[in-house]
């Protein structure tokens, strides 16, 4: 097995790349504003640092979100791209529960809430259960203002950027794995061998964004095309 993981769902462009051994090499990178042009510096480089092949692949892994639009795109695009290109079929897995793998990996158990900047004040944010076994999602994925989480979701243990950016209503991080803020590629790469050596399916690699984008066509623009 040779597995590439990619996300671009948070602030990280984030590349790891996987074999049966664990992992070969990793890039990550916190910049909100430059998924589109450090993701494909960051490929080239997990395949360099591992004296490795694209065409080695056997199976490509993305998270899927939910994100903000133009982060998200950047890493499906690319997967399915580089998907064709070496006959191999994406898949996609929550983003989310990547997050939730770190603090399962990490040794928290019970129950957790992952959030992420969803910018305009809110969060993306889902639930997990975490046991000896791996993770289970309970509530979620969705969208909205930490503040306006039920109050026992609020205090739960939380992992991502939300609990750094509303640390007030959601008071609660996880400190045993306090870089558990962002999402990584690795992470992505480790649930998704455990769950291939499982016989489980992943996703497809398409997007889930949960709300509409800002900029829309304007229902008072009239058509200049012939009726």
């Amino acid at each position: 097995m040779l597995l590439l993981a990619l996300d671009t769902s948070t602030s990280a462009c984030s590349v790891a790349l996987w074999d049966d051994s664990g992992q070969l090499a990793t890039s990550h990178v916190v910049d909100p504003q430059a998924h589109g042009e450090l993701l494909a510096p960051g490929i080239e480089a997990v395949f360099t640092q591992a004296g490795r092949r694209p065409a080695e692949l056997t199976h490509i892994v993305v998270g899927v979100g939910p994100g903000p639009f133009t982060g998200l795109r950047v890493g499906i695009v690319s997967a399915l791209t580089l998907g064709y290109v070496v006959g191999v079929t994406a898949q996609g897995l929550s983003s989310l529960d990547a997050l939730a793998e770190r603090a399962w990996t990490s040794g928290v158990r019970g129950r957790i809430l992952v959030a992420t900047d969803a910018r305009r004040k809110e969060v993306y944010w889902a639930t997990y259960a975490l046991d000896g076994t791996g993770i289970h999602a309970e509530d979620g994925p969705a969208v909205s203002r930490a503040a306006d989480l039920p109050e026992d979701v609020r205090a739960l243990p939380n992992v991502g950027r939300g609990g750094l950016l509303y640390a007030a209503d959601l008071p609660n991080r996880v400190l045993v794995c306090e870089d558990a803020i962002d999402v990584d590629a690795g992470d992505l790469a480790d649930l998704a061998i455990r769950r291939l050596a499982a016989g489980e399916s992943l996703l497809p690699a398409q997007p889930l964004y949960l709300r509409r984008p800002d900029a829309v066509p304007s229902a008072s623009v009239k058509s200049v095309l012939p009726r």
